[in-house]
């Protein structure tokens, strides 16, 4: 009798909500479905509307998008990103670093998810411990740990002086060199996962068949693995070109005065020239710039499993 007591409020709540139609399921939708409404929809729609608005030299800095009862908008700010060949430069130099990191951050993180979704499992958990284990420590402290690698002086020179392959100091700081290198190894992990998850999941038995076929291993790689893991492939590289294409702290303390890219574009223009408008309408093009091609390639995929 007091366990059915201790339910029946329960039970009364989950009928009340069954009415609405919010079901167990739907429910485990609406928690992620609200958290982006607030943290991601909000913002965006803020930064939606301050880049229709002019600068002021006023506090916020940007003038009321309702004035005198009417609408007051401009599209100027999006005209002028056309205009200044800083921001297409600049959306051009994020795009291409973005694109050769992902390449490289592939090349490098394959073979490890291979090579780890392929070994026996004590040695599988203690492998994807090490690729999680650099999460335990600040970003901004591992960006910082390139920098004493990879200075004049630093670890990398020395160690390549004293071995005698090098008479003289590599010049690897503040060039694209360090921000390819700090890129790729920081998205390194969001590039090996996704491609473990796919690759542990790979059926034998095809491998096999295509070995009593008379494939050889390269060709069985090639005509099956590759095809096979494309899903994690697709997505590794979604998680590293995605956050690649906007990073600011390492082109900051790792690139020169010649990197640029569109993150330190929109911390100059928010923080230096405090030009709201304007820094919003860049935050908004580049958003439009990475969803519309990942739209795309959704639709081809759905349309790839349809057939």
């Amino acid at each position: 009798m007091t366990a059915l007591r201790a339910t029946s409020p329960w039970r009364k709540t989950a009928a009340l909500l069954a009415r609405f139609g919010l079901t167990g399921r739907a429910l485990v939708i609406a928690v992620p479905m609200l958290w982006l409404l607030v943290f991601f929809l909000v913002p965006f729609l803020v930064v939606l509307k301050i880049s229709f608005a002019d600068p002021m030299l006023a506090r916020p800095p940007y003038s009321p998008l309702f004035a005198d009862g009417s609408i007051q908008v401009t599209i100027g700010n999006y005209a002028y990103l056309w205009e200044d060949s800083l921001y297409i430069n600049a959306y051009w130099s994020s795009i291409k670093i973005a694109f050769f990191s992902t390449v490289m951050a592939l090349l490098i993180g394959y073979p490890m998810a291979y090579y780890i979704a392929r070994s026996p499992e004590p040695k599988r958990s203690l492998l994807l411990l090490l690729i999680v284990l650099p999460f335990w420590t600040s970003f901004l402290l591992r960006v910082y740990a390139w920098i004493g690698i990879l200075k004049t002086k630093g670890v990398l020179n020395m160690v390549l002086m004293k071995i005698g392959l090098i008479d003289q100091p590599l010049i690897i700081m503040q060039t694209d060199v360090a921000v390819y290198i700090g890129i790729v190894y920081t998205y390194l992990p969001f590039m090996i996962l996704p491609l473990y998850a796919n690759l542990v999941k790979l059926d034998n038995a095809m491998l096999e068949a295509s070995a009593d076929l008379g494939a050889k291993p390269m060709a069985t790689f090639f005509r099956i693995t590759i095809p096979l893991s494309m899903p994690g492939i697709v997505a590794g590289s979604m998680l590293v070109f995605i956050p690649a294409i906007g990073e600011f702290v390492i082109p900051a303390l790792l690139g020169g005065p010649d990197t640029l890219m569109i993150g330190k574009v929109l911390w100059t223009e928010f923080f230096s020239n405090r030009d709201w408008p304007v820094a919003s309408a860049v935050a908004i093009a580049m958003l439009i710039l990475l969803v519309i091609p990942i739209m795309l390639l959704r639709m081809a995929q759905s349309k790839g499993a349809d057939t």
